[in-house]
């Protein structure tokens, strides 16, 4: 709730706009700068995902298009065949 509390308080108060880079430190148990504590991997992380996720939606539905054009194709092959 405290960490959560800052993320509010440096959206909506003048002057603690360096609150938004508030963490959580797990082996103190208290809330940190997590920038000052070089803490900024995870949104390097984020980013990557999600590209990666872009990336495989774009393949997924690539393929999609390949399965719905190639079943009418088979079927224009095979109508003379008593299939």
């Amino acid at each position: 709730a405290k960490l959560k509390a800052h993320h509010h308080t440096s959206q909506f108060v003048a002057g603690k706009e360096e609150l938004r880079f508030s963490g959580l430190d797990l082996q103190e148990g208290v809330i940190r700068d997590n920038l000052a504590a070089g803490v900024v991997e995870p949104a390097i992380s984020k980013i990557k995902s999600l590209r990666f996720a872009t990336e495989a939606a774009v393949s997924i539905l690539r393929i999609d298009d390949m399965i719905k054009l190639n079943p009418a194709r088979e079927q224009k092959g095979h109508a003379g065949h008593g299939h």
